[in-house]
């Protein structure tokens, strides 16, 4: 793979992730709901489900989910339906904090966080296929394949990394800025964008990502 040819993957790349996908929109949420840092957990988790889409990709698995519609179907909207969930929840508990009660809402755990992002990330199969037909544009016949792999891979979770990032710092500084009602309509907001991100994800079309 020549510099020429990174260049232009990672041109590519930056115009797919110029508007914001379901992972970028729970990023959103988690961060303005529970604090940046423990949001990168979200991130952590929609990164570890690129990383496998990616083996799989190029592990050839991407025909087999392909070419199994039944599969597509039923991973996707077991997805939306879960993103969906999440959002309702995270609405209907944005409520003012009671003075009079001495103990805080539990934590939602880091687990949970992470895999919050890797089923939001992993419910959208076709990312195989997507990198499938993506990766081939920028390997060249002459050198080693897998190399070429993971420098396209690598370069990818660092890009949507740093997305991720930046969408869960913005939210969380807004948030932290906001107290009381005010609080209260910013993790609506939240819930809000979760079921945009449900909506979004059960649009995508087989092109998508």
């Amino acid at each position: 793979m020549t510099l020429d040819s990174w260049t232009l993957y990672v041109i590519t790349v930056l115009a797919l992730m110029s508007t914001p996908g379901p992972s970028q929109l729970l990023m959103l949420s988690n961060s303005a709901a529970h604090g940046f840092r423990r949001a990168l957990f979200t991130a952590a988790g929609d990164l570890s489900a690129n990383a496998l889409q990616m083996l799989a990709a190029g592990l050839g698995l991407a025909a087999i989910i392909a070419a199994s519609g039944t599969a597509l179907a039923v991973i996707k909207w077991a997805g939306v339906a879960y993103l969906l969930w999440l959002g309702v929840r995270m609405i209907r508990r944005a409520k003012p904090d009671d003075p009079k009660l001495n103990k805080t809402r539990p934590k939602v755990s880091l687990q949970n966080l992470w895999m919050q992002g890797f089923l939001t990330s992993a419910a959208n199969p076709k990312a195989v296929v997507f990198f499938a037909a993506l990766f081939p544009q920028f390997i060249s016949a002459d050198s080693a394949f897998w190399p070429q792999l993971l420098i396209l891979s690598a370069t990818y979770i660092a890009m949507d990394g740093f997305f991720l990032t930046a969408y869960g710092f913005s939210a969380s500084w807004v948030a932290a800025r906001f107290k009381g009602t005010a609080k209260v309509w910013i993790e609506r907001a939240g819930g809000g964008f979760m079921v945009a991100a449900a909506i979004l994800l059960g649009l995508k079309s087989v092109t998508q990502r």
